[in-house]
């Protein structure tokens, strides 16, 4: 019967600790959700930016150019 309760006890120990842990890292997570919920990333730069790319010319543009495009540019 002691050794019953022993086992009972462990178990629920390791519940407690498991649950305890879950719910730190469930608010963990939470947290840096919020955190970044609130970063602007695609804000209008502010004081001397400068464009760095061109729109390229679709009309004048073939298959092959596109490929050559895609593969010099490494995307």
């Amino acid at each position: 019967m002691i050794s019953l309760m022993k086992i009972a006890l462990q178990t629920l120990k390791v519940f407690i600790i498991f649950t305890g842990c879950t719910i730190l890292f469930y608010y963990g997570i939470m947290w840096v959700s919020e955190e970044y919920q609130n970063y602007h990333r695609f804000d209008e730069p502010e004081g001397a930016a400068l464009k760095v790319s061109t729109a390229v010319n679709e009309e004048n543009s073939s298959l092959l150019d596109r490929l050559i495009l895609f593969y010099l540019n490494g995307e």
